[in-house]
């Protein structure tokens, strides 16, 4: 695919992400005058970059939706549901486009429909369901109509005496005089704009849109800085009066003008006497320009600059994909680092073949303990190169809750905190869908309806959280509702209705344990199949992908209070250190994150049949390596090593013949018939070619 396309595509996956997110905040809040600005800044950039691609019909939609949301900023509309719902469908078709774009490079959406939808909606002042706003601004729009519609004959003196005012004002009246097609004059009324630079821009960007635009007074440059009264004179070149009307009523940052036809005879008297008396011409508008170029070539170049400065919006959001992440941002410090890491590794290497070639022992030993520092160096940068701030995945998930709340008729408030802690890319990638059926589960079974709420004496809204936060080499993401939570004992006649056990099994399970039943496959306490989150589908499946991710996933819910669920993952899994352990004749690896001490085998009890080892009055059941893997050679069952595993992965002892070392290597897990062997998780290969067979602790 083109690189510049891939740009754009990648840009505007964020700004779809951006303009949702800040479509959200103006939704809780219509007064947030910032998340207007932003939606403003990045429709406009959609619009702009659809364009310029030639995705026309795109950039047809995105100018629609800014024009109802400009609406909104002008006080014509108020932010309610339907509002919002039609924004957010016009929102869904362009990153739907997008979608399209990016796998075939180029899309089929027909966005007519949600266009008329969309400007029926700003001619009614507001949707389908709300109160129709336009009824009581209606009789000026009528009045200004009528008045466009009559061509002026209602006070066609005063008409004809502005537009001849206009055009000796106008600074080159040739242009007018040499264009292509009827000229007519827009006496543009801008109304009371909050940002006039912003708003002139928009509003010429409009008018050069559809028709061709001769030129202004003031000129475009003075305008696009907002230096203009109550409105501005615009020339243009069309078909018709009507044409030139319809096209300013299009235009969302205009709030009216009076079209009239200019007359040749007119504009010729004004090219001669231009020509002939230059100077008094020039000092008709104190603003003219003094270079004498085309006022069309300058107002087409200003448009195509402001276009291309605001396309490329320094300011806006950095061009990484969301749902895959493909590209990380890379600091320009650790691009140092690791260039001049690189140079040292070139150096040691050669300092190393010239010891060996030298036969000088001592200096090649010198030079490899060299080489492992920086080793070492370059890993830790590489790995960190890799980091991804969680918001790279969980910034689409505040549309998604709002979406889920909408569908569900229920009141959410969802919040995220802790979004900047960085993870390995590939530990994102995989974590993404867990953690949207979480919040499935969260919204849909956990959050009750308002009347629910309500009559159970908690607020009709309801609250979900998102919030990650660091300790040390791992990162914990927990998501939290305060819904209905999770009942024991629905949960253990649950499991005896379904033969996952027997009565008395389920009896004997505690509060905790019952709840950790909801990661069994296929298990669901909830009767009513909904199209958010199914029944029975997917937490065992979120279970098995932070298993696999070498994480942990805990859950903790009190009935009527509401249910948070942790997951415990590995800042990166790429590299890991390895304690390892001899049995027999055979070598293997225990994760050292997995070990709480080692010491020399001990006096071994018996209970109820089973080997133990006690430490500070704690029984450890014993396994015995060589034993459990069937190890070929003779093992020490009489003496040897303990090594005891932390509790809070499992409470036992492993007996081995002997521990070797400590060291990092990379690990790669066993997959298909291998991945289900117990008590062994992957294989790791070493610097001389060995394979070391990994152990899971928690199967063996």
């Amino acid at each position: 695919m083109d690189d510049y396309l891939q740009d754009f595509i990648r840009e505007s996956e964020e700004n779809v992400t951006e303009l949702n997110n800040s479509l959200l905040e103006l939704e809780d809040d219509p007064s947030d005058e910032a998340a207007m600005d932003s939606i403003f800044r990045t429709a406009h950039t959609l619009k702009g970059n659809f364009g310029a691609m030639g995705f026309q019909d795109e950039s047809d939609l995105a100018h629609a939706i800014e024009d109802l949301l400009d609406e909104i900023r002008q006080g014509r509309m108020e932010v309610g549901p339907q509002i919002m719902d039609l924004v957010f469908d016009g929102v869904d078709e362009i990153d739907y486009a997008l979608d399209q774009i990016a796998e075939d490079g180029e899309s089929d959406i027909d966005a007519d429909d949600t266009i008329a939808e969309i400007r029926d909606a700003i001619q009614r002042g507001g949707a389908p369901g709300e109160e129709d706003a336009a009824d009581e601004p209606s009789a000026d729009d009528e009045s200004d109509g009528s008045d466009a519609e009559s061509d002026g004959s209602a006070d066609d003196a005063t008409s004809d005496g502005a537009v001849a005012e206009a055009i000796a004002a106008f600074d080159d009246p040739e242009t007018l005089a040499d264009a292509d097609g009827d000229v007519f004059h827009a006496d543009v009324d801008m109304g009371d704009p909050d940002m006039k630079g912003v708003d002139g821009m928009f509003a010429l960007e409009g008018l050069s849109e559809d028709l061709e635009l001769l030129g202004t007074t003031p000129e475009v440059d003075a305008i696009n800085d907002g230096e203009y009264d109550d409105g501005f004179d615009a020339f243009v070149a069309a078909e018709s009066a009507g044409e030139v009307e319809a096209v300013i009523e299009s235009v969302g940052k205009i709030a009216g003008g009076i079209v009239s036809a200019v007359d040749a005879d007119a504009v010729g008297a004004a090219a001669e006497a231009a020509d002939e008396e230059p100077d008094e011409a020039a000092e008709a508008d104190d603003e003219a320009s003094s270079d004498g170029d085309d006022d069309s070539e300058d107002a087409d170049a200003d448009s195509e600059s402001s276009n291309s400065d605001r396309g490329s919006n320094d300011s806006g959001p950095d061009t990484e994909q969301i749902e895959e992440i493909q590209t990380v941002r890379v600091d320009v410090d650790q691009l140092d680092d690791l260039h001049g890491q690189v140079e040292q590794l070139v150096t040691s290497r050669i300092k190393l073949r010239r010891s060996v070639e030298q036969a000088q022992l001592d200096s090649a030993e010198d030079h490899l303990d060299e080489l492992d520092k920086i080793t070492s160096s370059l890993q830790d940068t590489v790995m960190d190169m890799r980091l991804v701030p969680l918001k790279k995945v969980v910034d689409k998930f505040p549309r998604l809750v709002r979406d889920l709340a909408r569908s569900q008729d229920k009141d959410i408030d969802f919040e995220m905190e802790g979004t900047d802690i960085e993870l390995d890319r590939t530990i994102l990638d995989e974590i993404s869908d867990p953690l949207m059926h979480l919040l499935r589960n969260a919204a849909d079974h956990g959050v009750e309806s308002p009347d629910e709420r309500e009559a159970a004496g908690k607020p009709r809204e309801g609250n979900i959280r998102l919030r990650g936060f660091r300790e040390r080499d791992r990162v914990t993401i927990e998501v939290e509702d305060d819904g209905r939570g999770i009942d024991p004992d629905a949960i253990r006649d649950k499991a005896v209705e379904e033969d996952v056990m027997t009565r008395e099994e389920a009896d004997g399970l505690d509060d905790q344990e019952a709840q950790e039943l909801i990661f069994h496959a296929g298990f669901s306490t909830t009767e009513e199949v909904t199209d958010v989150s199914g029944r029975g589908v997917g937490m065992d499946v979120v279970r098995d992908t932070v298993t696999r991710l070498d994480g942990t996933i805990e859950v903790d819910s009190e009935p009527g209070e509401g249910t948070t669920i942790g997951l415990s993952l590995p800042v990166t899994v790429a590299i890991v250190k390895i304690l390892f352990v001899q049995s027999g004749d055979e070598e293997y690896g225990i994760p050292i994150k997995n070990v709480d001490e080692i010491r020399r085998m001990e006096d071994v009890k018996t209970v109820e049949g089973e080997e133990v080892v006690t430490h500070d009055d704690t029984v450890y059941p014993l396994v015995r390596l060589g034993e459990a893997l069937n190890v070929p050679g003779e093992t020490k069952n009489g003496d040897g090593m303990l090594v005891r595993v932390k509790e809070s992965e499992r409470q036992v002892a492993i007996h081995c013949d002997a521990v070797s070392r400590q060291e990092e290597v990379v690990v790669k897990p066993f997959e298909g018939i291998l991945s289900g062997i117990p008590g062994l998780s992957g294989a790791a290969v070493l610097g001389e070619g060995d394979v070391v067979t990994i152990l899971d602790v928690e199967t063996l």
